[in-house]
C-alpha cells in the first residue's frame, strides 16, 4: 500500500512521503524528511548571495576605489572584471533563490507539494486551512522557531495532530 500523498520518484527508483520535486542540484529528493533542510539551502543561499552583493559593493566604492589606480595596470583591469562578474553572479544566485524560496514557501503555507500544484486531478490533498505557523512548524519538525535556521539538529514529525505540539 502506498502512503497517502506519497509520490514515487522515477530518477532515485524511491518513494518519498510528501515528495515535492527530485533536485538535481542536492541530486536527491525532497520531501516530508528533508523539505525543512531544502528550505534553509534557500534561505542560506540568499543571504550568502546578498553578502556578495555588499562585499562587491563595498570593495568597488570604499575599499579600494579602483578610479584613484592606474586603469592601465594589470591588477586594477582584472580585479574590475571579478568584482562586476561576482556581482553578477551575486543577482543571478539571489534572483534564482528567492524565486525557489517564494514558490516552496507558497506550497507549504498551501499545505501543497509542487507535485500536487502540477496535477490537475489530485484528489489526496488534504484541503485544510491552517495558520502559517502550523504549516512551518509541520514542516521544520519543531515549533520553536529559532531552531527553523540550523540545520545541526534532527527534525521530528509533527503529523499527529496539535496535540502533539508539546514535544519538540
Amino acid at each position: 500500500m502506498r502512503p497517502k500523498r506519497s509520490h514515487h520518484c522515477s530518477r532515485c527508483g524511491h518513494c518519498v512521503r510528501r515528495m515535492d520535486h527530485h533536485c538535481p542540484w542536492i541530486n536527491n529528493c525532497v520531501g516530508e524528511d528533508n523539505h525543512w533542510l531544502f528550505l534553509q539551502l534557500c534561505f542560506y543561499t540568499q543571504v550568502l548571495s546578498l553578502f556578495t552583493l555588499l562585499l562587491d559593493f563595498c570593495q568597488y566604492y570604499y575599499f579600494s576605489p579602483l578610479t584613484e589606480l592606474n586603469p592601465d595596470e594589470f591588477t586594477t583591469k582584472h580585479e574590475l572584471a571579478l568584482v562586476r562578474v561576482s556581482a553578477l553572479m551575486g543577482l543571478v544566485m539571489f534572483g534564482g533563490m528567492s524565486g525557489l524560496f517564494y514558490s516552496q514557501m507558497t506550497g507549504i503555507l498551501a499545505d501543497m507539494t509542487t507535485i500536487e500544484r502540477m496535477s490537475t486531478f489530485s484528489t489526496e490533498v488534504s484541503g485544510s486551512k491552517r495558520s502559517w505557523q502550523w504549516a512551518l512548524e509541520e514542516v521544520c519538525g519543531t515549533r520553536w522557531k529559532v531552531l527553523w535556521f540550523l540545520p545541526v539538529r534532527s527534525r521530528k514529525s509533527l503529523r499527529s495532530g496539535r496535540h502533539f505540539r508539546g514535544l519538540v
